[in-house]
């Protein structure tokens, strides 16, 4: 795991001092080694910081090349089948230097051009120059686990791993862009190929980028899709699918596992982690676990359910009890993610990464269970209001959700569901704003007269084409709030504290098999969710288990703003004379969270914005 950045150009550089600050911005994601490389003409420069997991020697330093010197590489992630690639390169005549998976990228680039990206089972984000054909080559993983940012301009294309090192270039500007932040206020992330910063972009998830020296022109292409689901077989084989799904989970986490460091498992106490925890014990004899808890919150606390599964498991299980988040703790954060984010769960996710790093230097979580297996309960109510509700007249529907946004105060409980209402679930989703409606954006933005209201029109345009409500709307979560939200509070909260965090759910082979071969009867249902993963934990995990219980990562966000540290920081922050929102809304959220509204998620992302505007000096 390591942080890169790097930069190419159609002409010579004379400025190379800011590479170097560049990639020690980044000196968390890769503590154990650093790297800088220019070449001879002075075009191309890489740089790398590396957190050393395979072939801890020197055989593994980055920026590395290929044995005739054309090839140049900087990689940031891990490619579990490398050594089934390094096996078959070896037998198509390759030769190699080290048993890291950086030179398996390069010769597999060297035998398939391009077309290796196909080939590789992992989470990665690289750039690899080719002196022969003048190229600079970005990629990014299937699912997006790791990052990529890009700057091009002027016959120029700078990337790295996070926004942080190409700000270190004073060459770049920073200006908020209207669009993303529009997003950002309506999604709580700002989306797809879009970034925070005008000029700014994200390569996104299953994408890559051939940047051509000779004319300066960029070519951007998608590698890989979501299968189309399989429905030729007719009626489905529950049985034979339960089966598939326990050979390629356990065959992902033995994949996963492989490291030359110590390896550990995020144990939530869920269906997922458990899950994940099961799998492990069975490819490995030691497994350590490591859970976190919030004594005094009720639900919130899972360390009892984390504990009955490390109990029946047998692992070496360590717990972290959560204390509330500190002033020091959120600014470190916001500078941390670059981006602004309306997560709150970052801080648990955070704490949560400090306890494991001080034990592992791997850990292996349970992300993407819910989006490829239907875990939210969001899919169970959408199935319910498409049977209930659209029995009522349109016009009726439509009267009552204007109402709602106009009348209701933010935050009151039954305001979303009542906006909802105006929606048609036969070939759509309710994408409605998860923070701030129109009426409120327009409203928190009232002292700029040119702000564009547009994240309606952006978010809706990657709706898939899918008639089927569960495959849709889980299709729709896959490729916008796991690869926009949950990835990237777990890759910036983790290398934050120099930790690598894998997820077998997102083994390309899972997600193919749960968008293309399980129906969404065996997924989400008007009463109950993630069923074939539920029936797999039957199996696998003890009989206590209690498979209906769904909680998140969350933190108790009400409490905290009652009083303490978190609440003095959100009305310090926003009551400011140079914040960026109109005080009348910002005072009327306030005042509706202290009357019992569910606001704090909407707080939490208003402070995060003006923290990481004043931390990044970035203008509107």
């Amino acid at each position: 795991m390591c942080g890169i950045v790097g930069i190419a150009s159609i002409s010579p550089l004379t400025e190379r001092g800011w590479l170097a600050k560049g990639r020690d911005t980044m000196i968390h994601r890769g503590p154990d080694d650093e790297g800088e490389y220019w070449t001879p003409d002075g075009r191309v420069g890489l740089a790398q910081r590396r957190l050393s997991i395979i072939d801890l020697s020197p055989a593994g330093h980055q920026p590395m090349h290929d044995a005739s010197g054309a090839l140049s590489i900087v990689f940031n992630g891990e490619i579990y089948n490398f050594s089934d690639l390094r096996d078959e390169l070896i037998a198509q005549g390759h030769g190699f230097q080290s048993y890291s998976d950086t030179e398996v990228i390069l010769e597999a680039y060297q035998e398939w051009g391009t077309q290796c990206l196909k080939r590789f089972n992992g989470m990665f984000a690289f750039a690899l120059y080719d002196v022969r054909q003048k190229t600079l080559f970005l990629a990014r993983d299937r699912a997006g686990e790791k990052p990529l940012f890009y700057h091009q301009a002027d016959g120029v294309i700078r990337f790295a791993s996070e926004l942080k090192a190409l700000l270190a270039d004073p060459a770049l500007p920073r200006r908020v862009s209207s669009e993303a932040l529009d997003c950002f206020l309506a999604a709580g992330y700002v989306a797809g190929e879009r970034c925070i910063l005008h000029g700014f972009n994200k390569l996104p998830p299953a994408h890559a980028l051939l940047f051509d020296l000779k004319t300066g022109v960029s070519n951007r292409w998608c590698y890989w899709r979501l299968p189309e689901l399989d429905r030729s077989e007719g009626p489905w084989d529950e049985v034979a699918l339960l089966e598939e799904l326990e050979v390629l989970l356990e065959d992902a986490v033995r994949r996963q596992m492989v490291a030359d460091v110590p390896v550990g498992v995020l144990l939530s106490g869920g269906v997922d982690s458990s899950l994940i925890t099961g799998m492990a014990v069975r490819v490995s004899s030691q497994v350590r676990t490591f859970s976190i808890g919030f004594p005094g919150h009720g639900t919130l606390d899972e360390t009892k359910h984390a504990r009955l599964i490390a109990r029946h498991f047998g692992t070496e299980h360590t717990e972290l009890v959560a204390q509330p988040s500190t002033a020091d703790l959120i600014l470190s954060l916001v500078r941390q993610f670059d981006e602004p984010m309306a997560d709150s769960s970052m801080i648990p996710t955070w704490l949560v990464s400090h306890l494991v790093g001080q034990h592992c230097t791997v850990a292996l979580g349970g992300d993407g269970g819910d989006e490829l297996f239907a875990g939210y309960s969001e899919y169970s109510r959408l199935l319910r209001m498409r049977k209930h509700l659209m029995r009522i007249p349109g016009f009726l529907r439509h009267g009552v959700s204007v109402a709602a946004e106009h009348w209701l105060p933010v935050g009151l409980k039954g305001r979303n569901y009542l906006q909802r209402l105006d929606m048609d679930l036969t070939d759509s989703l309710p994408l409605l704003a998860r923070l701030f409606d129109r009426t409120t954006r327009r409203q928190l933005m009232r002292g700029y007269p040119g702000y564009c209201l547009v994240a309606e029109d952006i978010c809706f345009k990657p709706i898939p084409d899918e008639r089927d409500l569960v495959q849709r709307a889980t299709r729709m979560d896959f490729g916008e709030y796991l690869a926009e939200d949950i990835l990237v509070k777990v890759d910036r909260a983790s290398m934050l504290n120099s930790l690598e965090i894998r997820a077998p759910l997102l083994d390309y082979r899972l997600i193919e098999f749960a968008f293309g071969r399980v129906p969404s009867p065996l997924k989400a249902t008007v009463t109950d969710s993630k069923i074939l993963l539920k029936r797999l934990a039957s199996r696998v995990l003890p009989p206590k288990f209690d498979k209906k219980r769904k909680q998140g990562f969350s933190v108790p966000l009400a409490q905290w703003l009652k009083c303490g540290p978190f609440r003095d920081l959100v009305w310090d922050t926003l009551s400011t004379p140079d914040c960026l929102f109109d005080r009348k809304t910002v005072q009327s959220l306030l005042k509706g969270q202290g009357r019992g509204f569910s606001n704090g998620e909407r707080l939490f992302a208003l402070v995060q914005f003006e923290l990481w505007r004043r931390a990044y000096q970035v203008t509107i």
